[in-house]
Parts: structure tokens; sequence; C-alpha cells
């Protein structure tokens, strides 16, 4: 078990809590909790507890969003051939549906366009141009892509084909030459809200072209799948996420289209209750099988069809390449173990760079954010695709690993990327160099605080306080993600209500009490297994990180604990026993 600090955060203001939870009506644990997150009075809990599209910046803000607007309307009017291009992600092709069905339900000449990962690779390429170019097309629109496209973009210039760039990541040193670009980080842009989704820039631009020709409201009925992008791809569900996410989940619980549907139906789920966590692990990995292993295309097709007979096919489709993904991972996973272990000095490299020619280039990212979770330092694994190094890096919280691949930017051949995700290719010969320059960088740039595994601490409760109206309240929190996580709570001198049994792989799932109050709670704790043979309910106390989620069970619904970390403390008799720190 990998030993954890507990980081407890320090307590507001006392004067602020009692005023904002008086204002309120809440606990002053809910107040803390409101005012770690920046909420500090009644008009912005308002805000925050509402999240209303009157809040939504308007999108003619964005930098290049005139000229993109004007290009797409002489597109619709001269019956121009556009392409929308995404990615094979999640965040591509919801935004490649997205763009696809707004420009369809205006009359537009529009076809989709997504690379194949395994014989194309990401991004716009010079192939697919030309592909473009023979389908006839004259102004593509790139989404969640395009923004490091500077030679392929000339090329299309070449042929007569302009571009709108659409994208949310990191720009190189210089940005391409379209008809317009939009991404909230460039280099000059000074839209209010830098942390959209690759849907979200394609949204602001659908919103954009509707009010231009009195369509404002339009592009609204697409904010679910602006929800399922923000959700997957881990942005910030703060400010503008926050309240797109919100209303997208809404709409994907309400009236959820035939793909969403299916979708749902083949993860034997139902729309109703559906959050974003539920996105991020059920659902996401369905959406992003298809790319990992074959057409992302399908995808699309997926979210864009209006038969639902058609809708169940393609989601067995993703079902079944999620399934066959699953057994790669696994073996992918297995396999970097054991090259950790015979190549990787863990005590002098605080970067792990596995290379091995033959996994699958569709699953080497999720293996590195696995073995990010596992060791808590930064991994890149490679694959062999056409002679040349390709792969995923992933990091820990609060390293940028954008900013260290751009260190080593005179060893890659390309890469691309934001700080906690990118991808990158490199020669073979040069890997050894790789290796090394990578860990100096790490070396001289990781802080302390990056290299230890903490769990950071929201506030003390205890279980008294978890109320009926408390996880109300609680609940209203939500959408959790990035900026906005689900809140975390210690509780001391717990007592163990039944001995934990092991579920699943390596999962714990027992009950709890504290301080013998008649409040007992069911507790899960996922990866947790080591603690089920260490715990003597009859003689141990324990000490609990956690966070408290809402649960269905025969149509009702109860708190449950999901325990991050435990302490074991003294026994109950007064003697010590051993400690245990995961």
């Amino acid at each position: 078990m990998q030993n954890k600090r507990w980081n407890l955060k320090e307590a507001p203001d006392e004067k602020a809590t009692l005023a904002l939870a008086d204002s309120l009506n809440v606990s002053n644990i809910l107040a803390n909790l409101l005012i770690q997150r920046g909420i500090t009075n009644f008009y912005e809990a308002k805000n925050y507890f509402r999240p209303s599209l009157e809040t939504l910046y308007d999108p003619f803000l964005m930098n290049g969003m005139h000229e993109a607007t004007q290009r797409v309307i002489h597109a619709l009017t001269h019956n121009e051939k556009i392409c929308v291009y995404g990615d094979y992600d999640v965040d591509g092709t919801c935004s490649a549906a997205l763009m696809y069905l707004f420009l369809k339900e205006l009359g537009a000449n529009v076809e989709t366009y997504i690379p194949n990962r395994l014989t194309e690779g990401y991004g716009v390429s010079i192939t697919s141009i030309d592909i473009l170019k023979e389908h006839g097309v004259n102004l593509i629109i790139t989404v969640d892509c395009g923004i490091t496209a500077v030679e392929e973009i000339d090329y299309a210039n070449s042929l007569g084909i302009e571009t709108i760039v659409c994208d949310h990541h990191q720009s190189k040193e210089k940005i391409p030459n379209a008809y317009a670009v939009l991404d909230p980080i460039k280099p000059g842009c000074n839209y209010p809200f830098k942390h959209l989704s690759g849907a979200g820039v394609g949204f602001k631009l659908a919103s954009a072209v509707g009010e231009r020709i009195g369509k404002k409201e339009l592009a609204l009925k697409y904010l679910d799948l602006v929800a399922l992008a923000g959700a997957a791809d881990i942005v910030p569900l703060v400010d503008e996420n926050r309240v797109l996410v919100k209303e997208g989940l809404d709409l994907i619980n309400t009236n959820p289209r035939p793909g969403i549907v299916a979708l749902l139906k083949s993860a034997r789920m139902e729309p109703g209750n559906l959050n974003a966590g539920q996105i991020v692990f059920t659902i996401a990995p369905r959406i992003n099988a298809v790319g990992r292993l074959g057409d992302a295309n399908r995808a699309v097709e997926l979210f864009t069809t209006d038969d639902p007979k058609r809708a169940l096919e393609l989601a067995q489709v993703l079902e079944d390449e999620n399934t066959e993904r699953r057994k790669i991972d696994e073996m992918t996973f297995s396999h970097a173990m054991q090259l950790v272990d015979s190549e990787i000095n863990m005590d002098s490299d605080l970067g792990i760079v596995l290379h091995y020619d033959d996994w699958h280039p569709g699953v080497i990212g999720i293996v590195a954010s696995r073995l990010v979770e596992k060791f808590h330092r930064p991994a890149v694994m490679l694959t062999t695709i056409d002679g040349v190094a390709k792969g995923s890096a992933r990091s820990i919280h609060g390293f940028n690993i954008y900013e260290a691949l751009q260190s080593c930017e005179d060893l890659l051949l390309q890469f691309g990327g934001h700080e906690a995700a990118a991808g990158l290719a490199i020669e073979i010969e040069k890997l050894d160099e790789f290796k090394e320059r990578f860990n100096f960088i790490l070396r001289q740039n990781m802080t302390a605080e990056n290299k230890l595994h903490e769990l950071h601490v929201d506030t003390k409760i205890s279980f008294s306080e978890i109320s009926p109206k408390f996880i109300r309240v609680l609940d209203q929190f939500a959408p959790f993600g990035p900026g906005n996580m689900r809140p975390v709570f210690m509780s001391e001198n717990v007592t163990v209500v039944n001995s934990p049994r092991i579920v699943g792989v390596n999962h714990i799932v027992t009950s709890l009490r504290q301080n013998g109050n008649d409040k007992i709670f069911d507790a899960i704790g996922f990866n947790l297994g080591a603690f089920a043979s260490i715990i003597d309910k009859e003689k141990n106390l324990i000490d609990i990180v956690y966070t408290i989620e809402s649960v269905q069970k025969e149509g009702k619904t109860y708190p449950q604990i999901r325990i991050k970390d435990i302490h074991i403390k003294e026994n109950q008799a007064g003697l010590q026993s051993s400690n245990g720190n995961s």
C-alpha cells in the first residue's frame, strides 16, 4: 500500500462562514465548502446552485469569431461543400456531430471526416486534405484539432480550400494561416474563459452563426453533446463549463437523442439521474473504444442518426469494441508493469518512459493514465507505427506535461496536447536521449509538492452532521469534475460494523458508524482490498478520508461513503495496534 499524506485544508474565516451559513440556511460545513470554491455571498451561491444560460459569454468576444461566422454564412448561402473535421475521441466525435447537425439543420451541404487513429494518426493530415479535395470540399471546419496544423493548412490553402479552426489545445509558436482560428488560449485572444472543451468552442461558433441569422436558440439543441464532451475531456467544471455541462446533462436526462438512448441501454443505464461521473467512467470509454480500435465515424453516426434501430446497432458495436478494448488494456498494462520492473529505476527516474513495438496504439493512453495513478509520476507510453515511436503522455496533478515535451521539441517529430495529457512521435533511435532529457526536465521542474502523493481533504466532519438536508444540498454542488471536485471529508474514530469483504478485483465493502452513533453508512473503497485482512472490527478504530455519493436502491436514494484512504488507529480496548497507511 502506497503511503499518502492527508492534507487538510485550512478552515475559512469563522465570521465569513457563519454569515454565509446564515444567509443560505445551511450548515457551517456546507458554508465552508462553498467559501473554499470562491463562493462568499448569497448572489454567488445562487449562480453556483442555479447555473444559467444567461451567464454565458458573448461568442463574439472570441478572437476570429466575426470572420468565422461570416465565412460559414457565405458557405451556407452559396451552397459550398463544407467538411467538419474532428478527432477520434469523445470530444472530437461529439464536436463533429454537433457542428454537422447544426449546419445540416441550416440546409448546408456538409459531411464529416474523422481520421483513423491507426492509419492516419491525430489531426489534420496532407492525405486527408487530398481526400477532401477529391470530394469537392470548399471549406473545412476543424473541431477539437487544427491549432498545430500549420503546414497542412498551408497545403489546403494551396488547393483553394479554406479552413476555420475550432480548437482548445495549445498552439505552437506559429498560428495556422487559416481563414479564422477560434481557440480561447491562443495568443492574443481575450475571451474571458480559457477552459472550453473542443465541443465548447464548436458550440460558440454555432451560437454566433445562429445569432447572426436570427436563430439564436438553435445551438442549444446540441448541449447534450457539449456535456458529454466536457465531462469526458476532463475540462474544469467551473464558469461556462459548469453551465454547459449542467444544461447538457439536463437534456440527456429529460430528452436524450436516439444515439444516447441506445448507448445508455447497452450500458444498462437509464436516463433520468445521470451525472458527470457516470459519463466519465461508463459512457466515455464506450465512445472512445471505436476510435481506439477502428473507425470513430461510427460514434459520429451514432450521435447524428434519428433512427432508433440503427442507433441500437451502432451502440452494440461500441459495446463490443469496448469489451475488446478492455482485454487489450489489461494485457498491455500487465506487460507495462513488467517493463517498469525491468527498465525503470524508481529511485532515480521521476518519470516512466516505456516503448514496445507491438502495443496497440488505441490503448496506450489509458495504460499511461493507469501508470500515473499507480506510481504517481508522469508516464509516456510509446508503440511503433511505420517505423516511428508514437504514443501518449500523461501527467500528475500540478505538473505541465506539454511544457516538458516542449523542452524536448528538438528530439520530437511532433507533439501536441495540454497540461495533463499529450501525444508525441519520435524517431526510435532518439528514444534513449529522450528518456534521459525527459527525466532531467522532471528533476529540474518537479516540486516537492508535485512528488508527494497527497490526498487533499476539504474538511473534518462527524457522521452525525450528515443529515438528509446535508445530502440534498451537497448533491446541488454537482456537476463534479476538475475545478469543482466532489468534496472530500475526513472522519476520525470510526468503527467498522461489518468486517470488510473484497468485491470485484480489489475493492472493499463494509458498513461504518462513529462514536456509537445510531447512524450507519454503507461504504465502498475502490482498490483498497489490502485493508480487508488487516482491519479487525472488534479491535480497530479507523480514520477515513472519503466522499459521499447518493446511490439508488429499490427505487430509493441512500447516501454511500466512498472511501479514498484509511488509517488504522488504536484498538478499541486502548491497546496500540499496527498503523496502516494506504
